[in-house]
């Protein structure tokens, strides 16, 4: 369970609980139950970029903590040093029970869980000074307890910096939440006034000034202009936006002020979505983090029993109590998991933001880390490599130019919603040709469109059986062909063609660089598919149905030496997108719960693949670089901490122990942090 506070996981079995609307909530101190107590409402259903002023809330506890317990520490030096013994005995315990008590409330939390770690270990090693000294001390011997004053001192010191570095690795996704203006200017139809963007309802109407946030995705109903969304969708060129153009809240809008209608608001924003598929990607635990963990609870109990182990031997060898418990001490401080625990959490933490914020959603975490061992990509066509819809690719002219074939053609297409019309006519206009209106327009059903142009029959239909060559060599390449005949002469034809994307071919090129085979799959004719993957240099198979298209996958599988991806639209293509090691969904736009996909690339581009690639390469080293870290650490501390290199005057005092424990983990903490750099490798 989470405390709704702080965030932290508790055990419900020995954690503070409290009763709230029919649910039970649960707490890790009594200091989290009175502030949910005070405002419950502030608290509930609360996601984790603000469980990080949780965070915060312990850091500065620790903190406090830690400036009280050193404050007190050097009136224990005094006070020991003049054997002022009941002096010694009352700062030396508020030390113990005040700066060590989270530890102590953590050793708990970890027993009863069965699942001893960092808390237990440090809880263990100053309970021991403690009591040890207090015996030693009511029968004269020699006392513990400077030292273990000096160690949670550092233990609290260590604390308070490694959160602020945790909250600094996690802060991405705090950013992302922060994207969102906190007012609106809502357009009545008396004035415009600003209202919390909470308040805005689906479609209310807002103005958006140059320099501002939209606040809500939405539909641009007046005016025109230009807005930044690198923050939400990694997209580096603002968009021009129109009227009739959806817009994402968060984006920047540059130029001219513009009216929006709301269209979805709270959680159904593009924003909130991949938050929240953010959060849940943060909460998974992959194979890696599984073994992260059952290696950091090996460790606890290692350090445990080579503590044990480490005092019974000193005291047979030397008869030393002091020396020996000093030796145990300093196992178990400098033997602390902590970093384990961190390194894989927080190098998911970072990734993650850092994907979302370049529109690559991670939805399955342990499909993410298998993309870095990507060895065949198979690409669905239509939409992924192509555009998805018609363009332009030839104009053959038998009689006049080819601008006058596209006038003549785009006139007489001008009023039809035809695919093949629309992408005609925006061929026109791309080219600057004047449109002349037609007249006494006819759909010839099956054949084309008859109409009078400038006074002449125009006919804009498909090629007849007996076509020029140049006609049948266009359809050949599985080209749509169109003849323009003018008072029955054939004047030229146009051919048609789902145009493959321009960045298609870079992305075809880096993968093969990667060492990436590539296969397109499709459920296109022969004709079609031969001609993309010609153009493409690409493996094709055509003519498959969207339910063969897994069973494509499922024997590339077999066969593959690595890991086979699938890239599709996420809709015909949601089999395959199963079945594949990593489905990747290409264009979901603001629809990034694509329930079929393992990772959703947002924008229309192929090459976020690469992205996806890189990325799950470079976080996937930072693991292992941290993992690495963690454990070669423990594996020279613990024989160093243990007194075997005591003979040659090296021993390792509990304080240094912890000293460099903290530092570990920092050292852990900052190197998953610099993964942010790693975004200069995206493209």
């Amino acid at each position: 369970m989470r405390d709704p506070v702080c965030g932290m996981d508790v055990d419900p079995r020995n954690a503070l609980s409290l009763d709230y609307k029919g649910k039970t909530y649960y707490f890790c101190s009594n200091q989290c139950k009175s502030a949910f107590e005070r405002n419950p409402e502030a608290y509930i259903g609360r996601k984790e970029h603000e469980h990080h002023k949780g965070h915060e809330h312990h850091a500065e506890d620790f903190k406090r903590r830690f400036i009280v317990s050193s404050l007190l520490t050097p009136v224990l030096l005094v006070t020991t040093l003049f054997n002022l013994q009941i002096l010694t005995f009352i700062v030396s315990t508020f030390i113990f029970f005040y700066g060590g008590l989270p530890f102590l409330k953590g050793m708990r939390r970890e027993i009863s869980s069965k699942q001893p770690g960092m808390m237990t270990l440090v809880g263990m090693a100053t309970g021991v000074a403690y009591f040890y000294s207090l015996l030693s001390l009511l029968i004269g011997g020699s006392t513990f307890f400077l030292e273990f004053a000096v160690l949670i001192d550092i233990m609290l010191f260590g604390h308070y910096i490694e959160m602020r570095a945790v909250k600094g690795a996690s802060k991405a996704l705090e950013e992302l939440a922060n994207l969102l203006p906190s007012h609106a200017h809502l357009i009545t139809s008396e004035d415009i006034i600003d209202v919390p963007v909470k308040e805005l309802k689906v479609g209310d109407i807002v103005l958006v000034k140059p320099g501002e946030r939209v606040p809500s995705d939405g539909v641009v109903v007046e005016g025109r202009s230009a807005l930044n969304v690198s923050a939400l969708t990694g997209e580096s060129v603002p968009i021009e936006v129109k009227e009739g153009d959806g817009v994402l809240g968060g984006s920047i809008n540059e130029e001219f002020a513009i009216k929006v209608r709301i269209a979805r608001v709270g959680l159904e924003t593009y924003l909130s979505q991949v938050i929240r598929l953010v959060e849940q990607a943060m909460e998974s635990k992959s194979r890696t983090q599984n073994l992260a963990d059952r290696f950091a609870s090996w460790l606890t109990l290692t350090a445990i029993t080579v503590g044990i182990i480490t005092f019974t031997t000193w005291v047979y060898l030397k008869g030393d109590l002091l020396f020996s418990l000093e030796r145990m001490v300093a196992v178990m401080v400098t033997t602390c998991p902590h970093a384990l625990g961190l390194a894989i959490p927080l190098v998911v933490a970072v990734s993650t933001t850092i994907s979302a914020k370049r529109g690559l959603i991670i939805r399955n975490r342990n499909a993410f880390e298998e993309a870095r061992r990507i060895r065949t990509c198979v690409f669905d066509k239509t939409g992924t490599l192509t555009t998805g819809k018609f363009s332009v690719t030839n104009v053959i002219p038998f009689n006049g130019s080819e601008r006058d074939i596209i006038k003549l053609a785009a006139s007489a297409e001008l009023g039809s919603n035809h695919p093949i019309a629309v992408a005609i006519v925006e061929h026109a206009r791309r080219m600057g040709v004047e449109l002349i209106p037609a007249q006494k327009v006819h759909v010839l059903p099956g054949v084309g469109v008859e109409a009078i142009v400038d006074g002449e029959k125009i006919v804009v239909a498909k090629p007849d059986e007996k076509s020029p060559d140049e006609i049948n060599s266009l359809l050949d390449q599985g080209k749509t062909v169109v003849t323009i005949s003018k008072n029955g002469k054939l004047m030229g034809a146009v051919a048609l063609a789902d145009s493959i994307r321009s960045e298609s071919k870079q992305a075809i090129e880096l993968l093969r660089k990667m060492g990436v085979d590539i296969v397109m799959i499709t459920g296109d004719s022969e004709r079609v598919a031969k001609w993309v993957a010609k153009e493409l240099g690409i493996k094709y198979i055509a003519g498959v149905m969207p339910h063969e298209k897994a069973e494509i996958i499922r024997k590339l599988k077999e066969n593959a030496d690595g890991t086979v991806a699938m890239v599709g639209d996420g809709i015909n293509d949601a089999p395959a997108l199963v079945q594949a090691d990593v489905g990747i969904a290409i264009g979901a736009g603001t629809d990034v719960a694509v329930e079929s996909a393992d990772v959703v690339l947002v924008r229309n581009d192929p090459r976020d693949v690469i992205s996806v690639i890189k990325l799950s390469r470079i976080a996937y080293k930072k693991m292992v670089q941290n993992l690495l870290w963690a454990a070669g650490y423990n594996a020279i501390a613990i024989p160093i901490a243990a007194g075997v290199l005591a003979g040659m005057g090296l021993v390792l005092h509990p304080a240094i122990g912890a000293l460099l424990m903290s530092a570990s983990d920092v050292i852990v903490a900052v190197n998953a942090i610099s993964l942010t750099r790693s975004a200069k490798f995206l493209l």
